[in-house]
């Protein structure tokens, strides 16, 4: 039977793709890095939190249970790499907890349920060691990619399980290591650009696109896909990463140090769209840079809905946060008919099907600035804490694949490019 998987993110489908299940009826012996013979079956590495606070709070555990296939959509992972988002430091420490809580069980509102201990990590690269019954385009052994939402347990763990709409087969061309680098910040900014933003492959050419905080693990995706749909993209970032957003395609650059960086800007011709992963006082003069009662449209990444539910309880912060959101878009469609949204992250295996196609054709490159061993997670903790990032944490769960298997992944990878 052909199968179909849409991309609403493109506003494309795929072509139909027959898979055809394995004779072991979707599901294989799974294969468990635990040494204790007593525990093969039922327990895995990962590194939990019990309690929200610092680093120090990160716990190495060998007796996490493994999960299970509980739903005929799931599909179980053995995680290769994984790697940290400015999230991950930020829910170490409770941040979005009563929201996020809610949205794993819209009844834990009436349960006293800790959710610990809990695995962080939203980002993972790995194989299919099982399927639910229905799953259609996936079997065991495919090499795999997701962004794990924020509701569910990460990836800084042996095995994670996801549904099959949240996962996507890995582009040839990537080891683990670099694959991991990019799904959290690819569904970042595609929710943002396509779904806040308006934009999309068959419309972004000769957008002026602006993104302020260019040289972090969004910024960087960002700049590639906007490029890749044809846009003109202008980044500010620092003068020291300059190098890098321009080797990724930045037409201009603006160094946010700069005292005259606000005057350079406004300078320029006005924008269609601006992409905000700085927040702060940014907004106070970026809407600015808009053009006026034209549809442009202000995304910010950098939103006070988490901040405000946790600080006020769910029901007075969602009506907080609402209030402040609704304000701002009238205030601002009234005034100069601009667009001011919020962007979200939002998982789409479909989706990153077709990031894996650009990444196989050359348009999309990883940006790793920091690799550690599973043994050195609180480290890579620690390195992302430091700020100013210029590319993505990853982490290597299991060893990596040998030098024949990188080789014929490059060799297939080539042959992609040149029959493109």
């Amino acid at each position: 039977m052909a199968h179909t998987r849409l991309l609403p993110l493109f506003r494309i489908a795929t072509a139909s793709s027959t898979q055809t299940r394995a004779a072991w009826g979707g599901r294989c012996l799974r294969k468990h890095v635990s040494t204790s013979a007593s525990r093969a079956q039922s327990c895995m590495s990962a590194w939990v939190i019990d309690q929200f606070g610092t680093n120090e709070m990160l716990r190495y555990s060998e007796d996490i249970p493994v999960p299970t296939i509980t739903s005929s959509s799931q599909v179980m992972i053995q995680v290769h790499a994984a790697s940290l988002n400015p999230l991950d430091v930020s829910m170490r420490a409770g941040y979005g907890a009563k929201l996020l809580k809610l949205r794993k069980d819209p009844f834990s509102t009436m349960n006293d349920g800790s959710g610990f201990p809990l695995i962080l990590g939203r980002d993972v690269s790995g194989v299919v060691v099982d399927c639910g019954s229905e799953v259609a385009h996936f079997v065991p052994g495919d090499e795999v990619w997701a962004a794990v939402p924020p509701w569910k347990q990460g990836s800084l763990a042996e095995f994670v399980n996801l549904t099959e709409f949240e996962v996507s087969h890995k582009p040839k061309c990537l080891s683990h290591m670099e694959a991991a680098s990019i799904p959290y910040v690819a569904s970042t900014a595609l929710s943002a650009l396509v779904n806040a933003g308006g934009l999309c492959r068959d419309s972004s050419l000769n957008k002026r696109v602006l993104i302020t905080g260019g040289s972090g693990g969004v910024g960087t995706f960002a700049i590639q896909l906007a490029k890749a749909w044809g846009a003109h993209v202008t980044v500010t970032c620092s003068q020291n990463a300059e190098g890098l957003v321009r080797g990724l395609g930045a037409d201009e650059v603006v160094d946010y140090t700069a005292e005259d960086a606000v005057d350079h800007l406004e300078m320029m011709e006005r924008f269609d769209v601006i992409l905000d992963g700085v927040g702060g006082d940014t907004e106070e003069w970026a809407v600015g840079l808009l053009k006026p009662w034209s549809g442009a449209k202000y995304v910010t990444l950098v939103t006070p809905l988490l901040f405000k539910t946790d600080s006020l309880g769910l029901v007075d912060g969602l009506v907080d946060a609402g209030s402040n959101l609704g304000t701002k878009v009238i205030q601002n469609i009234i005034s100069n008919g601009i667009f001011y949204r919020w962007g979200f992250y939002a998982p789409d295996g479909p989706a990153l099907d077709e990031v894996s196609m650009l990444v196989d054709t050359g348009k999309i490159l990883p940006v790793v600035e920091a690799q550690f061993t599973f043994s050195q997670v609180p480290q890579a903790f620690q390195k992302l804490e430091c700020g100013h990032a210029r590319g993505k944490t990853v982490i290597s769960v299991t060893e990596e694949q040998d030098g024949e298997e990188q080789d014929m992944r490059q060799n297939a990878a080539q042959e992609t490019v040149t029959q493109s």
